[in-house]
């Protein structure tokens, strides 16, 4: 007997807490990126946050995919997950060769896309909770 599981709208995901912690750890990155350009200190917290800004992404598509497969929905968010991890790769490239030029306009970039996703994702649930009242 299969057992078809969906998640209950309006609630918190894993999709939802993996694209709020990428967000988190994306302005992390910016903060830090800020106290690097001014002096060495930010160094090693800018370090360290890029650990965690890219697990984080990793973290992303592990929740896309778990969140897709058991309802059979669309894998649009598992793409746009892997675009964002795709872009944390290249964001890690330009860090360790030191492009700020395009390391920083892409790290902006990053940040504006991850809210997007966290605004559409919280959006979501909130009108999925009006239409249940």
């Amino acid at each position: 007997m299969a057992v078809q599981t969906t998640a209950v709208p309006g609630r918190l995901t894993f999709v939802r807490v993996a694209i709020a912690l990428q967000t988190m750890a994306l302005f992390f990155q910016a903060a830090t990126a800020g106290v690097l350009l001014t002096s060495s200190h930010g160094y090693a917290l800018h370090d360290a946050g890029s650990k965690v800004m890219y697990g984080a992404s990793m973290v992303y598509v592990l929740a896309a995919t778990l969140a897709w497969r058991p309802g059979g929905g669309s894998p649009r968010p598992i793409l746009h997950a892997s675009g964002f991890l795709a872009l944390a790769s290249v964001q890690v490239v330009l860090g360790v060769a030191h492009v700020k030029s395009l390391h920083v306009p892409l790290g902006i970039t990053m940040f504006g896309l991850s809210m997007l996703a966290l605004g559409q994702a919280l959006s979501s649930a909130r009108a999925s909770r009006a239409a249940r009242t």
